[in-house]
């Protein structure tokens, strides 16, 4: 059925097309044209029925409430009837029509087409249908699917055509149910789709819903909840008006309902006759059926009178209605009372009453039938072969395939016999005291998609009305969604996200090399940061290693240069062994046992190779393993910062690894520091600074390492270079100073007994028995060791082993001292 689906906005009404009702004259058929071959036409021209609650006979209803729409319908049926007759489109034949009013109402619906089906005044019966041979081949028609499908049951049980131009309940699609049924529109599938498609378009998501309790209002309202939902669009309330009962009460609460909502939007699916006075709120929008104009149609509406051998009681009330002084309604003409037959006189009122274009759907029907019926009697340009008396169901199986050009278009029936030629958007426009309607717009079933023409549309004081449950979120942030997915807050986008629309659901994450911050419109590119060579303290640093390179290799020139000097002598082969290990057990024997007995049996582990090859091997083995495992890599972190900087930094790697090597190390500097602060003199003094600078510099580093991820590099090259500038300033300088200094060597007066060195254990082994110098006319310096090129993993190594040596030194000083305090004897 075409019915009236609007939306009511309080200065706002869409309504989307439909069509109404119409009555009965004393005989059941208000209209006939004798022809070769009949059709039946449904059309309630009257859109009530009095006294229905009494009504009991169908003989005794008397349909009320004459409906300018639906008459002109039923005009353009009889019309292009009329017109394919004079075009000899079917040659040598002439179509006529039998037309009943069922007024809207299916019992009577049922009525009219069991009369157009009787055979010598009687509905036949029959097992077998398909032999039934009624004097009408097909029905156009009926207008609402409240009437149509009743109508359909009964047409489809004798395999009947029955071709509807507005009836567009979505049930009749079935063709299980309803075999016989056509219709020249689409379903209400598509025309809920279409509302909810012209709703988002307008961004209202936010109405109200008001509906018929009839088939075709529970239908498309089902459907149109199941489309809002698909494209976000809440209900602030919906109710239902009674077809019948208590109408005008139920109408008058919506209306209050409607006056009390926040909506500002309201969609009525229902009648124009329950929705009179519906063109004095603001604007009105909606979706109708593709619409058109029908060749001569306008002149025929100026000229109505029945064909000779016509009968039209319908065309006779309406005349009657509108030149008939006698009887004065709301379409009486103000000349009315100067025409002397109302029967003669004619005007152009039906032109301005109605939207004759709604009446285009009522042309492409008429055509589908005579273009089947064209094809079933096998017609050329000048005859038909064809038996006019064919059975029913040979035109339904022709009309389910046909396929005709009308007025440069292309129509056909889809597999549930309906068409997809999608819908017309319609806006009624203030015309005087009326308002006529104007297409700005149309809906495309095959993409889904509206198109509106944008300048066609002149709202209620040139603005758009505001019907949401939010307001719109700008870009750069995103709904928030409450219990209703139509209200929301609006947040900010998160770091790494962004929305450059407005009202965007939710924020896009941004492309793989950009970033954003929060609340952020686009998403910039990183910047990329890293320790750049030609940074300030790039630079810095590489002065600091080029220094001390410099310093190591100006040592060893200067040490290989002095080495007959007396300070020299004693560690140059020493000193460049300590770049390879840490001589730990040499601390042990001479530390840990105080038992001469026990010192020789530990002395023969003395040894200075194995104790640093040993070391040696523990510190590689810690670095083999936490390369192996996990090594290092560079890794891009985000600055913390710096706003949209990725740092570039390299990782720790395995961190077991890296712990278990600064601990090793650690370890070593504690027990070198210790044993040198335990025994200190003029040789221990710069390994407990250096051993301090050392530990100094690598306490510091540790908190600084774990809580200022980005500084990491730098601080860690910073440590290095501390602890490595520690060893050459408290073991190197000094001795180039004391060598620069001396003026002269001191002497030795006193001849000094051989010594005896342990060529394993470097350990003094006897005197001289004619010495009685004392240690200070040895010099201590002869028992130093320096270390020529210091590294970050060997510095507790060298200050260890200096402190072993200088530990042992003291000892023998102390022995010599006491065997020269004791008198020699004589032999």
């Amino acid at each position: 059925m075409r019915s009236l689906s609007c939306l009511l906005v309080l200065e706002v009404a869409v309504m989307l097309g439909s069509q109404l009702h119409g009555s009965g004259t004393e005989s059941i058929y208000g209209a006939y044209a004798p022809g070769d071959i009949i059709i039946g036409i449904l059309s309630s021209v009257h859109t009530d029925i009095k006294d229905l609650q009494p009504w009991i006979l169908p003989d005794t209803s008397a349909c009320i409430n004459f409906d300018l729409l639906t008459f002109v319908l039923s005009l353009a049926s009889i019309h292009t009837i009329e017109m394919i007759n004079d075009s000899g489109f079917l040659p040598g034949i002439q179509l006529g029509y039998l037309m009943c009013d069922p007024c809207a109402y299916a019992t009577k619906a049922l009525q009219c087409v069991a009369d157009m089906l009787a055979v010598n005044g009687s509905l036949t019966v029959l097992s077998d249908f398909s032999k039934f041979n009624p004097p009408v081949k097909a029905f156009l028609g009926e207008r609402y699917s409240e009437t149509s499908i009743p109508a359909a049951k009964l047409i489809s049980l004798y395999k009947i055509a029955q071709v509807s131009c507005t009836s567009s309940a979505a049930a009749l699609s079935d063709k299980l149910r309803y075999t016989s049924f056509f219709r020249v529109i689409p379903s209400n599938i598509y025309q809920s789709q279409a509302l909810a498609k012209l709703m988002r378009h307008f961004n209202w998501d936010w109405i109200g819903v008001v509906s018929l309790d009839d088939d075709y209002g529970k239908g498309i309202y089902e459907n149109f909840v199941r489309h809002a939902e698909k494209e976000r669009i809440c209900f602030d309330f919906d109710e239902v008006i009674p077809n019948y009962n208590n109408v005008k009460q139920c109408i008058q609460e919506v209306a209050d309902i409607i006056r009390k909502s926040t909506a500002r939007v309201v969609v009525l699916f229902l009648r124009i006759q329950q929705m009179k006075g519906i063109n004095k709120v603001g604007d009105i929008i909606g979706t109708t059926f593709i619409t058109g104009k029908i060749p001569g149609f306008e002149d025929y509406l100026q000229n109505l009178r029945p064909r000779p051998g016509a009968r039209n009681d319908f065309i006779m009330e309406y005349k009657q209605m509108r030149f008939n002084c006698s009887q004065q309604s709301q379409h009486t003409s103000p000349l009315a009372c100067n025409v002397t037959d109302p029967q003669e006189a004619n005007d152009d009122y039906l032109l301005q009453a109605v939207d004759v274009t709604e009446a285009y759907s009522q042309r492409v029907a008429v055509y589908a039938v005579a273009h089947a019926m064209k094809k079933l009697l096998q017609c050329n340009d000048t005859a038909c072969s064809g038996d006019t008396n064919f059975m029913p169901y040979e035109l339904v199986d022709i009309l389910r395939k046909v396929n005709f050009t009308l007025d440069n278009q292309t129509f056909s029936f889809n597999e549930n016999g309906d068409f997809e030629n999608g819908y017309d958007v319609m806006m009624w426009k203030q015309k005087g005291d009326e308002k006529v309607c104007e297409v700005v717009g149309k809906f495309f079933i095959k993409n889904g998609d509206v198109e509106i023409s944008e300048h066609k549309i002149h709202w209620t004081n040139s603005t758009l009305p505001w019907s949401r449950c939010s307001k719109p979120c700008p870009a750069g942030t995103e709904k928030n969604i409450s219990s209703i997915s139509c209200c929301y807050n609006c947040t900010n986008c998160n770091e790494g996200f962004y929305s450059n629309e407005t009202d965007q659901d939710t924020c896009e994450k941004c492309p793989e090399g950009s970033w954003s911050l929060p609340g952020s419109r686009e998403c910039q590119k990183w910047s990329i940061w890293f320790l750049e060579w030609s940074a300030a303290y790039s630079i810095v640093v590489m002065i600091g290693t080029v220094i001390g390179a410099l310093l190591l290799v100006f040592s060893f020139i200067f040490y290989i240069l002095h080495r007959e000097k007396p300070i020299i002598k004693g560690i140059l082969v020493i000193s460049c062994l300590m770049k390879f290990g840490l001589m730990a057990l040499h601390i042990f024997l001479e530390l840990m046992s105080s038992n001469p007995t026990k010192q020789r049996q530990l002395r023969k582990f003395d040894k200075p190779f194995v104790i640093i090859g040993v070391l040696t091997a523990i510190q590689a083995l810690i670095c083999i393993f936490w390369m192996i495992f996990d090594p290092v890599d560079v890794e891009e972190k985000q600055s913390k910062t710096q706003l949209l900087t990725l740092n570039h930094l390299c990782t720790q790697g395995f961190m077991y690894g890296f712990g278990a090597m600064h601990v090793y190390i650690a370890l070593l500097a504690v027990v070198c520091f210790g044993l040198a602060f335990k025994g200190r003199d003029d040789e221990t003094d710069p390994i407990v600074f250096s051993m301090l600078i050392h530990l100094f510099a690598w306490l510091c580093f540790i908190p600084i390492f774990i809580t200022q991820y980005e500084s990491r590099p730098i601080v860690q090259i910073s440590g290095i270079m501390v602890s490595n500038y520690g060893v050459i300033f408290c073991h190197f300088a000094p001795k180039w100073f004391k060598i620069l200094s001396e003026k002269t060597l001191e002497t030795v007066k006193t001849p000094v007994a051989p010594l005896t060195i342990d060529s394993d254990s470097g350990v003094i082994s006897e005197f001289s028995s004619g010495s009685r110098e004392s240690t200070h006319s040895i010099p201590q310096s002869r028992f130093s060791f320096a270390e020529s090129e210091p590294s970050n993993w060997d510095i507790s190594s060298l200050h260890l082993s200096e402190a072993s040596i200088a530990s042992f030194m003291r000892r023998r000083q102390r022995s010599w001292r006491s065997k020269s305090l004791r008198p020699r004897r004589r032999k």
